[in-house]
C-alpha cells in the first residue's frame, strides 16, 4: 500500500468506505474512545468539521477499546454517545484495535509511515494523523494535542495540490 487511498474500512453503519473516495481531500484520522479523558476533543474535532468540512477536510474517527477498556459499547452506542453529546456529524467507522496483531491495516500504515524515536505504536486515544490531499505527507499529533491546534497545519496541508 502506497498512500492512504489505497485502503477500505468498515463505517460504523456496517458500509464499506473506500478511502479513494477522499483522494484530493485532506484527512484526519482519529483513534477514539468515549470514555476518556480526552473524550471532550469530540467537540473540537466537530469544529474542526464544521468550520473545514466545505473547503475539503474529511474527519474519520475510528473507536478502539485497547487503552483502559475506554470504549467498551457496541457500535451504534458509541455512534449515539458522539451524535447525542458532541453533535458529532464526521464519519464514525466500526471499533478497530491499533496496536497488536490485530491492528488495522489503516492504522499499521499510519503508524509505520510516522514512526520515529519513540517507536511506532500508537500510545493513548484521541492519537491524530493529519493527510495531505495527495496522500502522501502525513503529520501525527499527540493525544494530549487539542484539535484547534491543528488549525494552521490543516490549512497549510489544503494548499497541496494532488
Amino acid at each position: 500500500m502506497n498512500t492512504i487511498y489505497d485502503f477500505k474500512a468498515v463505517a460504523s453503519n456496517g458500509k464499506e468506505v473506500d478511502f479513494r473516495q477522499f483522494k484530493g481531500k485532506v484527512l484526519l484520522i482519529v483513534n477514539t474512545a468515549s470514555k476518556c479523558g480526552f473524550t471532550p476533543q469530540f467537540a473540537g474535532l466537530e469544529e474542526l468539521n464544521q468550520k473545514y468540512k466545505d473547503k475539503g477536510l474529511v474527519i474519520i474517527g475510528f473507536p478502539c477499546n485497547q487503552f483502559g477498556h475506554q470504549d467498551p459499547g457496541s457500535d451504534d452506542e458509541i455512534l449515539d454517545f458522539c451524535q447525542v453529546n458532541y453533535g458529532v456529524s464526521f464519519l464514525m467507522m466500526k471499533k478497530i484495535e491499533v496496536n497488536g496483531e490485530n491492528a488495522s491495516p489503516i492504522y499499521t500504515f499510519l503508524k509505520e509511515k510516522t514512526k520515529n524515536i519513540l517507536g511506532e505504536d500508537i500510545k493513548w486515544n484521541f492519537t491524530k494523523f493529519l493527510i495531505s490531499p495527495d496522500g502522501r505527507k502525513i503529520k501525527r499529533y499527540a493525544p494530549t494535542v487539542k484539535p484547534s491546534r491543528l488549525e494552521k497545519d490543516i490549512e497549510e496541508m489544503m494548499m497541496v495540490t494532488v
